[in-house]
Protein backbone atom coordinates (compact mmCIF):
# COMPACT_ATOMS: atom_id res chain seq x y z
CA UNK A 1 0.00 0.00 0.00
CA UNK A 2 1.35 3.42 -1.02
CA UNK A 3 0.66 6.65 0.86
CA UNK A 4 0.82 10.19 -0.39
CA UNK A 5 3.62 12.43 0.88
CA UNK A 6 1.15 14.43 2.98
CA UNK A 7 -0.28 11.28 4.56
CA UNK A 8 3.21 9.90 5.25
CA UNK A 9 4.16 13.14 7.00
CA UNK A 10 0.96 13.05 9.06
CA UNK A 11 1.57 9.44 10.11
CA UNK A 12 5.17 10.26 10.99
CA UNK A 13 3.98 13.17 13.12
CA UNK A 14 1.56 10.94 15.00
CA UNK A 15 4.28 8.39 15.67
CA UNK A 16 6.73 11.04 16.87
CA UNK A 17 4.13 12.58 19.17
CA UNK A 18 3.51 9.17 20.73
CA UNK A 19 7.20 8.51 21.45
CA UNK A 20 7.61 10.91 24.43
CA UNK A 21 4.55 9.49 26.18
CA UNK A 22 5.77 5.94 25.59
CA UNK A 23 9.27 6.75 26.83
CA UNK A 24 7.85 8.49 29.90
CA UNK A 25 5.69 5.47 30.70
CA UNK A 26 8.63 3.09 30.31
CA UNK A 27 10.97 5.23 32.42
CA UNK A 28 8.26 5.73 35.04
CA UNK A 29 7.67 2.00 35.30
CA UNK A 30 11.40 1.35 35.66
CA UNK A 31 11.88 3.96 38.38
CA UNK A 32 8.54 3.86 40.17
CA UNK A 33 7.13 0.42 39.51
CA UNK A 34 4.48 -1.11 37.29
CA UNK A 35 0.82 -1.50 38.16
CA UNK A 36 0.95 -5.27 38.52
CA UNK A 37 -0.86 -5.81 41.83
CA UNK A 38 -2.54 -8.73 43.50
CA UNK A 39 -5.60 -6.46 43.71
CA UNK A 40 -6.36 -3.61 41.36
CA UNK A 41 -5.33 -1.12 40.25
CA UNK A 42 -8.58 0.81 39.98
CA UNK A 43 -9.40 4.36 38.95
CA UNK A 44 -10.43 6.18 42.12
CA UNK A 45 -12.98 8.28 40.22
CA UNK A 46 -14.78 5.31 38.70
CA UNK A 47 -14.24 2.47 41.13
CA UNK A 48 -17.17 0.58 42.53
CA UNK A 49 -18.21 1.31 46.09
CA UNK A 50 -17.42 -2.32 46.92
CA UNK A 51 -13.78 -2.01 45.85
CA UNK A 52 -13.37 1.30 47.64
CA UNK A 53 -14.94 0.07 50.86
CA UNK A 54 -12.86 -3.10 50.87
CA UNK A 55 -9.62 -1.11 50.84
CA UNK A 56 -10.62 2.00 52.77
CA UNK A 57 -12.17 0.32 55.79
CA UNK A 58 -8.86 -1.47 56.44
CA UNK A 59 -6.25 0.97 55.12
CA UNK A 60 -7.78 4.43 54.80
CA UNK A 61 -9.49 4.95 58.11
CA UNK A 62 -10.04 8.48 59.48
CA UNK A 63 -6.99 8.01 61.73
CA UNK A 64 -4.84 7.13 58.72
CA UNK A 65 -6.20 9.97 56.58
CA UNK A 66 -5.52 12.47 59.38
CA UNK A 67 -2.04 11.03 60.03
CA UNK A 68 -2.85 10.09 63.61
CA UNK A 69 -1.80 6.44 63.42
CA UNK A 70 -1.68 3.45 61.12
CA UNK A 71 -4.35 0.79 61.05
CA UNK A 72 -2.56 -2.27 59.67
CA UNK A 73 0.91 -0.65 59.81
CA UNK A 74 2.87 1.06 62.57
CA UNK A 75 2.25 4.50 61.12
CA UNK A 76 -0.02 5.94 58.43
CA UNK A 77 2.59 5.67 55.67
CA UNK A 78 2.17 1.92 55.26
CA UNK A 79 -1.61 2.05 54.96
CA UNK A 80 -1.46 5.03 52.62
CA UNK A 81 0.98 3.08 50.44
CA UNK A 82 -1.41 0.15 50.21
CA UNK A 83 -4.29 2.47 49.30
CA UNK A 84 -2.28 4.20 46.59
CA UNK A 85 -1.04 0.92 45.16
CA UNK A 86 -4.63 -0.15 44.62
CA UNK A 87 -5.90 3.31 43.63
CA UNK A 88 -2.93 5.21 42.13
CA UNK A 89 -5.05 8.35 41.75
CA UNK A 90 -6.79 8.22 45.12
CA UNK A 91 -7.05 11.98 45.72
CA UNK A 92 -7.46 11.98 49.48
CA UNK A 93 -4.77 9.35 50.07
CA UNK A 94 -2.38 11.24 47.82
CA UNK A 95 -3.11 14.45 49.72
CA UNK A 96 -2.50 12.69 53.04
CA UNK A 97 0.78 11.21 51.79
CA UNK A 98 1.85 14.69 50.68
CA UNK A 99 1.04 16.12 54.13
CA UNK A 100 3.00 13.31 55.77
CA UNK A 101 6.03 14.05 53.59
CA UNK A 102 5.83 17.74 54.42
CA UNK A 103 5.38 17.06 58.12
CA UNK A 104 8.38 14.75 58.23
CA UNK A 105 10.37 16.89 55.78
CA UNK A 106 11.17 13.73 53.89
CA UNK A 107 10.75 13.03 50.21
CA UNK A 108 9.91 9.42 51.08
CA UNK A 109 7.70 9.37 54.17
CA UNK A 110 8.15 6.76 56.87
CA UNK A 111 6.82 3.35 55.72
CA UNK A 112 6.02 4.74 52.28
CA UNK A 113 6.82 2.33 49.47
CA UNK A 114 7.78 5.14 47.09
CA UNK A 115 9.04 8.70 47.12
CA UNK A 116 6.56 11.53 46.53
CA UNK A 117 7.87 11.94 42.98
CA UNK A 118 6.98 8.32 42.35
CA UNK A 119 3.53 8.58 43.88
CA UNK A 120 2.78 11.52 41.59
CA UNK A 121 4.35 9.74 38.62
CA UNK A 122 2.23 6.67 39.25
CA UNK A 123 -0.96 8.69 39.66
CA UNK A 124 -0.37 10.65 36.48
CA UNK A 125 0.71 7.61 34.45
CA UNK A 126 -2.31 5.64 35.55
CA UNK A 127 -4.86 8.45 35.09
CA UNK A 128 -3.36 11.13 32.80
CA UNK A 129 -6.76 12.84 32.49
CA UNK A 130 -7.22 13.25 36.25
CA UNK A 131 -6.76 16.95 36.94
CA UNK A 132 -6.82 16.54 40.72
CA UNK A 133 -3.65 14.44 40.74
CA UNK A 134 -1.84 17.20 38.85
CA UNK A 135 -3.25 19.83 41.21
CA UNK A 136 -1.99 17.98 44.30
CA UNK A 137 1.37 17.57 42.57
CA UNK A 138 1.42 21.31 41.91
CA UNK A 139 0.63 22.06 45.55
CA UNK A 140 3.49 19.83 46.66
CA UNK A 141 5.93 21.50 44.25
CA UNK A 142 4.87 24.91 45.59
CA UNK A 143 5.37 23.86 49.19
CA UNK A 144 8.80 22.39 48.42
CA UNK A 145 10.10 25.55 46.77
CA UNK A 146 9.67 24.76 43.07
CA UNK A 147 7.31 27.50 41.85
CA UNK A 148 8.10 27.24 38.13
CA UNK A 149 7.45 23.50 38.08
CA UNK A 150 4.35 24.01 40.21
CA UNK A 151 2.96 26.56 37.76
CA UNK A 152 3.50 24.17 34.85
CA UNK A 153 1.74 21.36 36.70
CA UNK A 154 -1.25 23.54 37.62
CA UNK A 155 -1.46 24.74 34.02
CA UNK A 156 -1.54 21.10 32.89
CA UNK A 157 -4.48 20.49 35.21
CA UNK A 158 -6.27 23.64 34.05
CA UNK A 159 -5.84 22.64 30.40
CA UNK A 160 -7.77 19.41 30.99
CA UNK A 161 -10.97 21.46 31.17
CA UNK A 162 -14.06 21.09 33.32
CA UNK A 163 -13.51 19.85 36.88
CA UNK A 164 -15.61 19.50 39.97
CA UNK A 165 -15.85 22.22 42.62
CA UNK A 166 -13.22 20.67 44.90
CA UNK A 167 -10.66 20.49 42.11
CA UNK A 168 -11.29 24.10 41.09
CA UNK A 169 -10.97 25.21 44.71
CA UNK A 170 -7.62 23.50 45.17
CA UNK A 171 -6.47 24.76 41.79
CA UNK A 172 -7.28 28.27 42.96
CA UNK A 173 -5.34 27.77 46.20
CA UNK A 174 -2.36 26.63 44.19
CA UNK A 175 -2.47 29.63 41.90
CA UNK A 176 -2.94 31.96 44.87
CA UNK A 177 0.20 30.62 46.53
CA UNK A 178 2.06 31.32 43.28
CA UNK A 179 0.61 34.87 43.23
CA UNK A 180 -1.14 34.17 39.95
CA UNK A 181 -4.20 35.99 41.14
CA UNK A 182 -6.14 36.16 37.87
CA UNK A 183 -6.08 32.38 37.54
CA UNK A 184 -6.83 31.97 41.25
CA UNK A 185 -9.87 34.24 40.88
CA UNK A 186 -11.04 32.39 37.77
CA UNK A 187 -10.78 29.07 39.61
CA UNK A 188 -12.56 30.49 42.66
CA UNK A 189 -15.48 31.68 40.53
CA UNK A 190 -15.74 28.21 38.98
CA UNK A 191 -15.64 26.50 42.40
CA UNK A 192 -18.24 28.74 44.01
CA UNK A 193 -20.50 28.60 40.95
CA UNK A 194 -20.65 24.84 41.57
CA UNK A 195 -21.58 25.40 45.21
CA UNK A 196 -18.27 24.89 46.98
CA UNK A 197 -19.02 25.69 50.64
CA UNK A 198 -15.71 26.86 52.14
CA UNK A 199 -14.96 30.61 51.93
CA UNK A 200 -11.21 30.31 52.45
CA UNK A 201 -10.09 30.99 48.88
CA UNK A 202 -12.47 33.94 48.54
CA UNK A 203 -11.23 35.33 51.86
CA UNK A 204 -7.60 34.99 50.76
CA UNK A 205 -8.33 36.87 47.56
CA UNK A 206 -10.21 39.57 49.44
CA UNK A 207 -7.37 40.11 51.91
CA UNK A 208 -4.97 40.40 48.98
CA UNK A 209 -7.28 42.92 47.28
CA UNK A 210 -7.78 40.57 44.32
CA UNK A 211 -11.39 39.43 44.76
CA UNK A 212 -13.96 40.50 42.18
CA UNK A 213 -17.54 39.31 42.02
CA UNK A 214 -18.20 37.22 38.91
CA UNK A 215 -19.88 38.87 35.97
CA UNK A 216 -23.57 37.96 35.66
CA UNK A 217 -22.96 35.96 32.51
CA UNK A 218 -20.07 33.94 34.00
CA UNK A 219 -20.50 30.18 34.08
CA UNK A 220 -18.96 27.38 36.06
CA UNK A 221 -16.42 26.24 33.51
CA UNK A 222 -12.89 27.48 32.88
CA UNK A 223 -11.79 27.54 29.27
Amino acid sequence: MRFSGQLRRALAGLLLSAVPALVHAQLGAMACGSFNNHYGPFDYRRSSAENLNLVERAHFTPAVENLIKGNTSLGPGGDLSYTLNVFPNHHRALMSMMKLALREKRNRPTESKWSMECWFDRGERYAPDDAMVKIIHGLYLTKTGKPAEARDKLDEARALGLMDANAYYNLGLGYFDLQQYDKALESAHAAYAQGFPLPGLRDKLRRAGKWKDPAPEAHSGVN
